[in-house]
């Protein structure tokens, strides 16, 4: 069979395309590292756009490595979590003031559960696990099941309840306040997997005439505060779900859903194509 020669530049296309998305990963590390130094609060604390040597100064880094942060900036500029003026100076982003501390809708949690050890290992073990009989990557790095190594250990169960109750505070504060709709007429509502109750807290209090339901497992509903017309329920969502008006389910149709759910998680879809 005679050899096909490619066509230099399209191999070089080739090697681009593969290198850019290999270090695709440096974007949320780069922004996991700017959080842990406090850079979006000093930016903020600054009341205007900040220069280089201002932020610098006013970061906890060994002053050995000053002269990296230009690099860190323009990362962290170019991946569209901090703008840069004319003057090169930093200001901050809709998309960064969302991961201030102050932020009360703040979903930094997230990041640092991305980036936890812990999660990021089963990624190494993908190939073993299509390999394997294991019902998720995460069993295969870990040996048990997200939900059993959550309620084994207490850090990571802090972070990870942090995490999921951040990212659901913005799209509670849209659901209460520009779909309140979908809720008229409604007399009880069971959130299933609705972890610390983030979602249905706010349902409840927007409409105390409705009964709502968090539905977890035990040791993610274990003492929980509950209100008049909200309540926690231990169980497992694929033997029996209370009986109710109405289930919500909250799925992210994101990157966290499509890859973390079909991967980590795969006998909640198996639930979501049989209900």
């Amino acid at each position: 069979m005679e050899k096909v020669v490619e066509n230099p530049i399209d191999l070089l296309d080739a090697q681009t395309h593969i290198s850019k998305e290999l270090l695709n990963f440096t974007k949320s590390a780069s922004l996991k590292c700017a959080l842990e130094l406090g850079i979006q609060e000093v930016i903020q604390k600054h009341g205007k756009p900040i220069n280089l040597s201002e932020l610098t100064s006013s970061l906890p880094i060994n002053p050995s490595k000053s002269h990296h942060i230009y690099r860190l900036m323009r990362h962290l500029v170019n991946a569209g979590f901090l703008a840069e003026d004319k003057d090169g100076c930093n200001a901050l982003t809709p998309v960064t003031r969302v991961l201030l501390n102050d932020e009360p809708l703040n979903t930094r949690p997230l990041v640092y559960l991305i980036h936890d050890p812990i999660m990021m290992k089963p990624w190494n073990f993908l190939t073993e696990w299509f390999q394997n009989d294991d019902h998720s990557p995460f069993n295969t790095a870990h040996s048990r099941s997200l939900w059993d190594f959550n309620a084994r250990d207490p850090g990571f169960r802090k972070l990870f309840n942090e995490a999921m109750a951040g990212e659901s505070q913005l799209t509670t504060e849209v659901l209460v306040t520009e779909c309140k709709y979908v809720f008229e007429g409604l007399k009880s509502l069971v959130d299933v997997g609705g972890g610390t109750g983030t979602v249905a807290r706010a349902i409840a209090k927007t409409f105390p005439g409705l009964m709502c339901t968090v539905f977890d497992l035990p040791h993610v509903v274990a003492n929980q505060e509950e209100t008049e017309n909200l309540d926690f329920v231990a169980g497992n969502m694929l033997e029996k779900i209370p009986s109710t008006n109405a289930i919500m389910l909250k799925i992210e149709i994101s990157f966290l859903a499509q890859t973390y759910f079909f991967f980590f998680f795969p006998t909640f879809n198996e639930f979501l194509l049989y209900s």
